[in-house]
């Protein structure tokens, strides 16, 4: 990785900050950015999958300050910052006027070879969603599971599980290609931004061998999200938010190439 491509990615994150008066008067923006899917151009789009959360669960704050339904955490903000970076880095061409949220069982979800979901510590699935899933995955789908930690694997890995019974998690170790994609990542080191818990990444493969297809990563321990969505304000560290976002980068250019 450069030095000049650190410096951009710093600076990109830095030209995003706004102060929270400039926050507050992007909200109207931000429903009309999230107000409906984008129509399918064969461009890149964020999908962001949603689910039934646990039962007991599913309390409120979030969605516009509704129910907090748990795969809305950061939404629309993280996606829209990642896509910046994306346009601004790589050839790509994300489109960027929105992006998708998507029912696991939407026909809709087999046009993008890329998904995302947070909180999967709190995801359920119906056999027909869990069917679906799977159906994507070994067509061809990526899957990014991310913002969960602690014993929130325990339901994370059950529901998994229904999808691809025979799955095996395998730790990634920081050689793997999909850490070498686009910026060349050194350490994968790295905490849970507010528990302070190591962060593990593993890696679900097709016919569980390492040689094959990536079907999915899990960012267990941590949150990648949470750092696309805030590094606009200096909530968090920029160094940090700049992994976050090296991650995201390498994880879309890797599966957009796989």
């Amino acid at each position: 990785m450069s030095v000049l491509r650190i410096v951009v990615l710093a600076a990109l994150a830095l030209a995003l900050a706004a102060p929270a008066s400039a926050q507050r008067r992007q909200s109207a923006e931000e429903r009309e950015y999230s107000q409906f899917n984008v129509p399918y151009d064969g461009r890149f789009a964020f999908v962001r999958l949603r689910f039934e959360p646990l039962p007991g669960f599913g309390g409120g704050g979030g969605f516009f300050r509704g129910r907090d339904l748990k795969w809305d955490h950061d939404y629309p903000r993280a996606e829209r910052h990642l896509a910046t970076i994306l346009s601004e880095l790589t050839v790509l061409e994300p489109y960027m006027g929105g992006s998708n949220i998507l029912a696991v069982d939407d026909p809709e979800l087999t046009k993008y070879p890329i998904a995302y979901m947070a909180e999967p510590g709190f995801w359920t699935l119906t056999e027909r969603e869990a069917t679906a899933l799977r159906n994507y995955l070994l067509k061809g789908g990526f899957l990014i599971f991310d913002d969960f930690a602690g014993n929130q694997w325990f339901n994370f890995e059950q529901q998994l599980r229904r999808v691809l019974p025979d799955a095996r998690l395998v730790p990634l170790e920081v050689s793997h290609p999909i850490f070498h994609s686009f910026f060349d990542i050194q350490s994968i080191d790295h905490v849970h931004p507010y528990y302070g818990m190591p962060s593990q990444y593993l890696g679900v493969f097709e016919d569980n061998d390492p040689e094959k297809r990536l079907l999915a990563i899990v960012n267990y321990n941590n949150d990648i999200g949470e750092y696309w969505e805030w590094s606009d304000t200096g909530f968090l560290p920029i160094d940090l938010s700049n992994e976050a976002y090296k991650l995201g980068v390498n994880y879309v250019v890797y599966a957009m190439t796989h």
